[in-house]
């Protein structure tokens, strides 16, 4: 697809003016998308779905949530690219742990492709805190029907070195941590009332799907004041990882970097695709294998 012009109007704009197009299914607004948020550094700045909604709609994101302010709806975050730390809060600093350093990027939208209230198609920049440019990203996100109680959500971002160098993915894992937290990637914080429910075809609960490579991932929950919900994930590419918290906050991220460091290689784009069913009421694994089944993936 080729770009369209970019008007200094749009590349000017200031915060709070450019941001949150919605994403529409059948009529029902089921997403926002914060394009420009106005955070504090530490949070390491970067475009986010919230809220997310099934077509009933029931919020299944959350923001800025008081356990970890820089967990911001859905959206792509890495702790460590190359030393930049683009998820927001403390680093994780082999034989130290973690540490608050003055080492927060932003990932800045820098330009649309397209705008429909179905999709949204744009570049943006991931920057080290001096500004300098580490990684190039072109990010397509569409909503489509998945029948009258579900739509599927779908992000395709194909990341380019912009060094003239190999740009290395990391997280606390591969920073020494233990405890499998893999996390760094295409990250969602859920909204729950009470601990959710998490499996693969395969296995159920935190412990037993944290780092599986199944080939979908499913977190049924309720949200505070009603309305029941599911998540099924798909889309994990070589060498990613699932990484799940359930007991200590719902969080569901394909994980880039989870036992070990992921690399962008200079003049070879790194493509991700990430499809999210966000569905109304309790699937079980035979309905999320018929919704599955039933998708047309274009």
């Amino acid at each position: 697809m080729t770009a369209e012009p970019r008007s200094a109007a749009a590349e000017s704009s200031p915060a709070g003016t450019d941001v949150e197009p919605r994403l529409v299914v059948d009529g029902v607004e089921v997403a926002r998308y914060l394009v420009r948020p106005d955070l504090d550094p530490r949070h390491a700045p970067r475009p986010y779905l919230h809220p997310v909604r099934t077509r009933a709609g029931t919020p299944v994101t959350d923001a800025l949530p008081a356990d970890h302010v820089w967990h911001l709806g859905a959206s792509l975050a890495v702790q460590d690219v190359d030393g930049a730390n683009l998820w927001g809060g403390r680093t994780y600093v082999r034989g130290t742990g973690y540490t608050w350093r003055d080492d927060h990027g932003v990932i800045a939208h820098t330009g649309w492709r397209d705008r429909a209230a179905d999709r949204l198609d744009h570049d943006l920049e991931w920057r080290d805190r001096h500004g300098r440019v580490l990684l190039r990203e072109h990010r397509r996100i569409t909503a489509t029907p998945a029948g009258e109680d579900a739509w599927w959500l779908d992000l395709s971002a194909t990341l380019t070195a912009a060094t003239g160098a190999d740009v290395h993915l990391g997280s606390p894992a591969t920073n020494g941590r233990p405890g499998g937290a893999g996390y760094g990637g295409f990250f969602w914080r859920a909204v729950a009332d009470g601990e959710p429910l998490v499996r693969t075809a395969e296995a159920k609960g935190e412990e037993a799907v944290n780092g599986s490579a199944a080939p979908w991932l499913a977190l049924s929950a309720t949200a505070p004041g009603g309305g029941a919900y599911t998540l099924v994930f798909t889309g994990l590419g070589p060498g990613d990882r699932w990484f799940v918290r359930t007991a200590m906050y719902p969080g569901v991220c394909v994980a880039y970097a989870f036992d070990s460091p992921a690399v962008v290689a200079a003049g070879r784009p790194r493509r991700n695709r990430h499809r999210v069913l966000v569905a109304d009421g309790h699937l079980d694994p035979a309905g999320i294998a018929a919704r599955l089944d039933a998708a047309v993936v274009p």
